[in-house]
């Protein structure tokens, strides 16, 4: 496995107007880490993977990934270099990131779905797509649709479509935005059991959710955002059982009146003397 952080952010800032919607965030993911990334709606979970993929770019701070600087880069100097965009470009494919809404092009068949980034980004044959696709395809269980249009198969099967396009493109990390958002609640859990074999793989990922329970018993690291902060950073259950932040504290209050048995599967962790 590498060494070294997959991904690091500095003093991400992001405004839209007077409205500060990341305020200075700093994250660091190692390779193999599960991070998940929860908070009330409208908190700027979202807003951050986009900072993150520069699809929208901080207008502050830096982003790092797999060692490489992604948009722009503080010289030892200190000054600030602002890279090309075919270098951004380049860097920005190391981090494969599923939409909420998936993403997928309708007219195309999920075979080139997967394919088409591949040849024209990475410069692989067909013949080579086609195989890194279907290896894919039979990993997450679907090959039997590889002929298939996004509008003739299921929800989850479409969201297996838009991992494994992600995935397509060989990323140090995949981020998540709201994995099972778009899904009948009979779904969510075929989703969700696919994240967890993804995390049992050493995939490294960055999961915003509202799945709380996933987040609990599957990421290495919980995340909680609120006005574009993170105001609590540290293993699942103690960021759900011991901050002393106020805000984090009320929401997870929230979530037991709604569901007493998601922190029925919470213990608390254990002192030693």
């Amino acid at each position: 496995m590498k060494t070294g952080p997959a991904l690091r952010a500095t003093r991400l800032i992001r405004r839209f107007g007077e409205l500060k919607a990341i305020d200075e965030v700093y994250l660091e993911i190692p390779y193999g880490q599960v991070v998940s990334l929860v908070g009330p709606s409208g908190c700027g979970k979202s807003t951050l993977l986009r900072c993150l993929t520069h699809l929208d770019p901080p207008d502050e701070g830096f982003i790092e990934v797999g060692g490489e600087w992604l948009g722009r880069a503080l010289m030892r100097n200190g000054i600030v270099k602002h890279n090309s965009r075919r270098h951004t470009d380049r860097v920005r494919r190391k981090i494969g990131l599923v939409f909420q809404s998936l993403n997928l092009w309708p007219h195309l068949s999920v075979m080139d779905n997967i394919c088409t980034a591949q040849c024209i980004a990475l410069g692989r044959s067909r013949d080579e797509a086609r195989a890194h696709a279907l290896e894919l395809l039979d990993r997450l269980r679907i090959g039997e649709i590889a002929d298939a249009y996004p509008g003739q198969i299921s929800g989850g099967q479409q969201q297996r479509v838009a991992i494994a396009r992600a995935m397509a493109m060989n990323p140090e990390i995949l981020l998540f935005d709201e994995p099972t958002s778009a899904l009948d609640p009979e779904l969510v859990g075929e989703v969700l059991r696919l994240l967890k074999e993804l995390a049992s793989s050493g995939m490294t990922m960055l999961v915003v959710t509202h799945e709380l329970a996933f987040a609990r018993d599957v990421a290495d690291r919980l995340l909680f955002m609120e006005r574009g902060i993170i105001l609590a950073d540290g293993a699942p259950q103690d960021v759900i059982t011991q901050t002393a932040d106020r805000r984090v504290r009320d929401f997870f209050d929230k979530v037991t009146a709604f569901h007493p048995k998601f922190m029925a599967g919470t213990k608390p962790k254990e002192e030693h003397s």
